[in-house]
């Protein structure tokens, strides 16, 4: 079976306004959200790596790690502004891995081996999931890029999953905190209490 040659869009361009702040930049372990989710990404795994931002910090951070940094000059678009850039930024690939900027416990090794269900499994959408739970990041096929791009406002990825899912199959994680993501402080803090050593 051909390798698919994937592309990845980390999606960072959110204006957080649950959080009351730029959630991005809030500390968790030591170092920002936003680093978290640059150090999960496996480089090599990747023909190009897109990061999508409208916080010139989160773009400075992104080249650092040597990712494509792509400016969202009008995030009050919504996120399908932000998936439209990502897929424009790609190129020519196979498949594209949307990920989000606060899910700071989810570990390369993990995403690596999400990638490899994929590879298997070619064609279809694959999100990560525990139990019937389905999270992120979720991986699309090129079949898939003009629904996506042809998406508006807040409309996400979730939008052409809901219209497809029987092309879904979830890739399960073996812990639930890797899914969990940040939309307020409090959960912020919690996730912090929950865990014993930095991921």
């Amino acid at each position: 079976m051909k390798k698919q040659k994937l592309g990845c869009v980390l999606m960072a361009a959110g204006n957080a306004s649950r959080f009351g702040e730029n959630k991005l930049l809030a500390d968790f372990m030591g170092k920002p959200l936003i680093e978290h989710a640059l150090a999960a990404i496996p480089k090599s795994a990747f023909k190009r790596v897109a990061v999508v931002s409208q916080y010139h910090s989160v773009l400075e951070l992104a080249a650092e790690y040597g990712f494509d940094a792509v400016l969202n000059d009008d995030p009050s678009a919504g996120i399908s502004r932000t998936i439209s850039l990502g897929l424009d930024a790609l190129g020519e690939v196979d498949a594209a891995m949307f990920m989000v900027g606060d899910q700071p416990c989810l570990r390369q090794e993990t995403i690596e081996s999400q990638i490899d269900f994929y590879q298997g499994r070619p064609g279809y959408i694959v999100a990560m999931g525990y139990g019937k739970r389905r999270g992120n990041p979720a991986i699309f096929p090129k079949t898939f890029f003009g629904e996506l791009k042809a998406l508006s406002a807040e409309n996400g990825g979730s939008h052409v999953i809901c219209a497809h899912e029987d092309a879904l199959l979830l890739y399960q994680v073996e812990q639930d905190l890797e899914l969990r993501d940040i939309d307020n402080k409090q959960e912020l803090e919690l996730l912090k209490s929950e865990i014993a050593k930095p991921f």
